[in-house]
């Protein structure tokens, strides 16, 4: 229960700080265009934090501790996407930031949204070719899972499917 409690005020802490930041983005017009990457990320940050952490909470409370297959090919999927969409859009802001120190310009709002599309786009496809694989793998067993968080190499372990060349792409 302590360590409910704990990961409970840290969740919520983080889903309020990121949705004040949204907001306050959202609220005052002169913050648009230069904090429009800020607002995708802290809108991302709610999401990335939420594919792991409620199953986490729901674990310390629960007598069985386990996870669905389809859950955690779920939470893959969303993990992929949330963290590859990230990766892009922190790169998007290093070249906005480069941008600005070199040419001393920013970004105009229609740049900016389209950068931003394009990495949630990016993200998007990152996460589908990561994934895609799984949907023909075949799973022997119990299809439930002893953890509250999946990993791809978790769900390679457990199928009965040969996923050697799989294996091999991820370590390549």
């Amino acid at each position: 229960m302590p360590l409910f409690l704990v990961f409970l005020v840290i969740y919520l802490i983080t889903l309020v700080g990121n949705m004040l930041v949204v907001l306050v983005i959202k609220a005052d017009p002169h913050l648009h265009t230069p904090m429009y990457f800020l607002s995708n990320l802290s809108f991302l940050d709610i999401y990335y934090s939420s594919v792991t952490v409620p199953k986490m909470l729901e674990n310390f409370l629960a007598e069985r501790k386990m996870i669905s297959l389809s859950g955690c090919i779920a939470q893959i999927v969303f993990f992929i996407f949330m963290f590859g969409t990230e990766i892009f859009l922190l790169s998007a802001m290093a070249y906005d930031q480069y941008a600005s120190m070199c040419n001393s310009t920013t970004m105009s709002q229609h740049v900016s949204v389209q950068m931003v599309l394009g990495d949630w786009i990016s993200g998007f496809l990152d996460s589908l070719v990561n994934t895609l694989y799984l949907t023909g793998l075949s799973f022997c067993g119990p299809h439930e899972i002893n953890h509250f968080s999946c990993e791809l190499l978790l769900l390679l372990q457990l199928s009965c499917t040969d996923t050697f060349a799989k294996e091999m792409l991820r370590s390549g």
